[in-house]
């Protein structure tokens, strides 16, 4: 194999397209961030693999098209491809092969191009959720105004009822007295924490061990298996700790009552580069998936799962991913969720401060 190609990588790495160079045997020389992130593979497991091996797409002969690419010269381009990256991840791409002139001995070098075209659907659904989610809220602050003032009198006069009667009826005070808690009580339920954000540097892998211990305390472990597959380069990132484990302790949650016996659970960890949260372009994130291998979100709910009081289970609140949903929205981040029979993945991802101005 030749030595890799030389490009001026900082400029290589900070595009969103991915790029990727390959040699005459049709071995990987360079792949860039955005490669890496679209194919789910790290440089050092990619380069020296060939492209059979890199892209595994039904119906489209990658060796055929990049010896056609060498043979006649000029840029082949193929739209609406499905591949599969080695993790399990479907994504429907763009792909645009060159043949790559940089001198005489490396004219069988073919550059190829691949674009997420998913990733321009998912920034629109991302601002459809954000808007969706901040006018649920509103509303919900308006309702919670509206319940929590009658409730308030509700109860004082049951009370002064209760001391008017000496003792009289007693049992059915206590029970307007009691239903109006359990009414303001869930109330404050579907509105979540009004507290902000108390930002402290935290390792997001202690807070997900944390979470991974509270749920293994509850669920039936010979049944249930939870593992992780973190990456251990993320840095620390400023959080409200006791938040971010009550929104994955919810989402954790969500996927253990989903998962049948000997279902699993895995808590993934990656760095996300160039990513966009409703109109904010971010260099970098954290991008904390929980894959389970239940029977999946069915397709009409997973437009609305975030939103209070929705629930496909009938022991349901409906209460979790929409408070999981609201205290990520108070990290500037964001929770998206892709399923199938046998694999939902339910991703946070928060930004790490850095924003493309």
């Amino acid at each position: 194999m030749k030595k890799q190609t030389d490009f001026p990588i900082s400029i290589f790495d900070q595009l969103s397209i991915g790029l990727l160079v390959f040699n005459d045997n049709n071995e990987l020389l360079s792949i860039n961030d955005a490669a890496q992130e679209l194919l789910d593979i790290s440089e050092r497991q990619a380069v020296g693999l060939r492209a059979e091996v890199l892209f595994q797409m039904s119906g489209f002969d990658v060796l055929k098209v990049m010896q056609h690419c060498r043979a006649f010269g000029g840029k082949l381009t193929e739209h609406l491809l499905s591949i599969r990256s080695s993790a399990g991840t479907e994504r429907n791409i763009s792909l645009s092969m060159t043949p790559l002139t940089l001198d005489a001995k490396d004219q069988s070098d073919v550059l190829v191009e691949i674009v997420d075209l998913n990733h321009f659907l998912q920034v629109d659904q991302e601002e459809q959720l954000l808007t969706q989610n901040e006018l649920a809220t509103d509303m919900l602050r308006g309702l919670a105004h509206e319940i929590k003032n009658p409730l308030g009198g509700l109860r004082g006069a049951a009370q002064l009822l209760s001391k008017e009667l000496d003792g009289e009826y007693s049992d059915y005070i206590h029970v307007i007295i009691d239903e109006a808690d359990r009414l303001r009580n869930l109330v404050d339920r579907m509105l979540g924490s009004s507290e902000l954000p108390n930002h402290q540097e935290i390792n997001v892998h202690v807070i997900l061990e944390r979470v991974r211990q509270l749920v293994e305390a509850e669920v039936d472990s010979d049944n249930i298996k939870i593992k992780s597959d973190y990456d251990p380069s993320i840095p620390d990132i400023k959080a409200d700790k006791d938040q971010l484990i009550q929104s994955l302790l919810n989402v954790v949650r969500n996927a253990a009552q989903a998962v049948k016996n000997g279902g699993e659970i895995v808590l993934k960890t990656r760095i996300h580069r160039n990513f966009t949260i409703g109109e904010v372009s971010h260099k970098l994130a954290v991008k904390i998936d929980v894959i389970d291998n239940g029977e999946g979100v069915p397709l009409n709910m997973q437009k609305k799962i975030f939103y209070p009081m929705v629930t496909g289970r009938t022991d349901g609140t409906g209460l979790g991913l929409s408070i999981a949903q609201t205290n990520v929205h108070r990290h500037n981040g964001i929770i998206e969720v892709t399923s199938r029979p046998g694999r939902t993945v339910f991703s946070t991802i928060l930004p790490l401060g850095l924003k493309h101005e």
